[in-house]
């Protein structure tokens, strides 16, 4: 997938990733819908900041979701 274009879609696909890839328990909280394309770049470098890795630590994990609740509209 091609992430250097802001779009929708790449936004549903990065968030969706994330999701994924931390089981967020409480996943409804992060819907794609909730981001715009202001702050795109920042969620490219959550994303392979997050698909990078394979594990993180609880703190870690809280301050991803933290970013993610800071970015969202």
């Amino acid at each position: 997938m091609d992430l250097t274009t802001p779009s929708t879609e790449n936004i549903h696909f990065m968030i969706e990733a994330i999701k994924e890839k931390l089981r967020m328990v409480n996943a409804d909280a992060m819907k794609p819908e909730n981001f715009d394309t202001e702050s795109y770049e920042d969620l490219v470098y959550l994303y392979e900041l997050v698909h990078k890795r394979d594990a993180f630590s609880p703190s870690e994990m809280q301050a991803i979701v933290a970013e993610l609740g800071s970015l969202r509209k």
